[in-house]
């Protein structure tokens, strides 16, 4: 058995190195790790928006719990995008939270805030994954990644436009 799976792995790498899209493998590397981290910040607050939907009070419950209903699955859908973008270039996505825990800026939210804490939270959040979207685009423009590139600019647009609207909420 270990040696079919030798087989498999060995067959996985020869078609992992046979990539030739223009792009050499060092910046490949170096644009799928700077996905991944935009990849554990989106997923990270993917899942503090989800959790503030459910757990949402106050005087705001229904605006908010509406709001945060939008924000996540948009969320959810740019995970894919983000994933698919890193297993393009030929590397592998994170996909567990431990991993997902070690690449994010996003720190997870164990208690359940009040509204304006939650919608703060998500400012900061939505903030800290433009900057890291920002941070992969310098990489993959550098590389002549337009793919790539363009992912970033479309999630820093989608983080900048979504953190502007909750700040609004808190003036």
């Amino acid at each position: 058995m270990a040696n079919g799976k030798r087989k498999i792995e060995a067959k996985a790498k020869k078609a992992e190195a046979k990539i030739d899209i223009g792009i050499p493998e060092k910046q490949r590397r170096q644009i799928a790790e700077g996905l991944a981290r935009l990849l554990a910040d989106n997923y990270t607050l993917y899942l503090k928006t989800h959790a503030f939907h459910w757990n949402v009070t106050g005087p705001m419950f229904n605006t908010l719990h509406t709001m945060f209903e939008t924000q996540y699955n948009e969320l959810w859908l740019a995970n894919d995008e983000i994933a698919e973008r890193i297993r393009a270039l030929g590397m592998y996505a994170p996909g567990s939270g431990a991993q997902f825990a070690g690449l994010s800026a996003i720190k997870e939210e164990a208690g359940v805030p009040d509204w304006k804490g939650m919608v703060g939270q998500l400012v900061d959040g939505h903030e800290t994954c433009a900057r890291t979207a920002r941070e992969v685009f310098k990489v993959a423009d550098g590389a002549d990644d337009q793919p790539s590139a363009d992912l970033a600019t479309q999630r820093m647009q989608a983080h900048e436009k979504t953190a502007w609207m909750l700040r609004s909420l808190l003036v």
